[in-house]
């Protein structure tokens, strides 16, 4: 009803009577879903944040469960229409309201949505300062915490820290539901990465996984071209599956598994000959420099002083 009734009779403005704000806010997140089920996704951006609006005005426990799927998907309008710079400074103000608040759901959902703000344009250093000067709080949600983790295995990828950023990414594998594939999935992309420029070589169960065996092909292809040490094979799997590893974000990493596929092949050599000239080193490795002998050397070089053969040069016959 849009008015009521006093004891003495009296009518009371439209204005006076409130909606109950869970019921509310529970509205908007359906109208939200209903936008972008349908792709109205400019519609959807005004209705989340007509949404967020409301919601700073209110400030119920009840409401916070609400709250955080809301702001998941006030991120997700935006991100759907590649205008997820616009509202940085909004989820920065949302997350200290949250905080002040007391809100350690609405802490744990923003948090995630900022650092996926931040990675989705590169910007790696102010995600981990975001990261390491948030508040901290007992994780709540295993769905944000396993958000959480991968966030922080790709931020610890870039940074080379390889075994953290390996922990985290196996451990938001194996924490996320076994219904959300496609995270998982993620998630395996980026710890066999990691694995291989640690130096591991992961088993082959991890790429014949229920419902993964397809998606982690490029992926397979590319360990396999690692554990030979063929450069040539590594630069033809690369080009292969550029786009792929393009929309996946692990594009440059792949460029410094380079490096790796060099040196298992020169391993391998070494296992193999008693004594190898440097020009035979450097066809047998594949190299494509404008000097390639010296090229050999300087790898030869460096390889047995970091003990990853045991060799000697002999610089006068070559």
């Amino acid at each position: 009803m849009d008015v009521d009734m006093t004891t003495s009779g009296e009518q009371l403005p439209a204005s006076a009577k409130h909606t109950v704000p869970e019921l509310e806010i529970y509205c908007y997140l359906l109208v939200l879903i209903f936008l972008i089920d349908q792709k109205k996704y400019d519609e959807a951006k005004t209705c989340s944040s007509s949404g967020i609006a409301r919601l700073k005005n209110i400030n119920r426990r009840t409401v916070d469960v609400l709250a955080s799927r809301l702001y998941f998907y006030y991120s997700y309008s935006y991100e759907l229409t590649n205008s997820l710079a616009e509202i940085r400074g909004n989820l920065l103000s949302l997350h200290k309201m949250a905080t002040l608040r007391r809100d350690e759901l609405g802490q744990e959902t923003l948090l995630n949505l900022l650092m996926r703000n931040y990675l989705h344009y590169n910007l790696y250093d102010q995600a981990e300062k975001l990261r390491s000067k948030a508040p901290r709080f007992e994780a709540h949600s295993n769905q944000q915490f396993c958000r959480y983790l991968f966030y922080l295995g790709k931020i610890r990828t870039i940074q080379l820290e390889y075994t953290d950023a390996k922990e985290s990414l196996l451990q938001a594998a194996r924490k996320a539901p076994v219904a959300a594939r496609g995270f998982r999935i993620q998630c395996n992309k980026w710890a066999v990465i990691v694995r291989l420029l640690l130096g591991e070589i992961p088993e082959r169960t991890v790429f014949m996984q229920n419902g993964m065996k397809k998606s982690l092909t490029p992926y397979f292809e590319l360990t396999n071209a690692v554990r030979i040490g063929d450069l040539e094979l590594f630069r033809s799997v690369a080009d292969k599956f550029s786009r792929t590893f393009s929309s996946d974000g692990t594009h440059n990493m792949i460029v410094r598994l380079q490096h790796n596929v060099i040196r298992t092949g020169l391993r391998n050599i070494s296992i193999s000959y008693s004594r190898i000239s440097l020009p035979d080193i450097a066809k047998k490795l594949r190299l494509d420099s404008h000097n390639p002998v010296a090229d050999a050397e300087s790898i030869v070089a460096k390889a047995i002083r970091d003990g990853a053969i045991d060799a000697t040069i002999d610089h006068t016959n070559g």
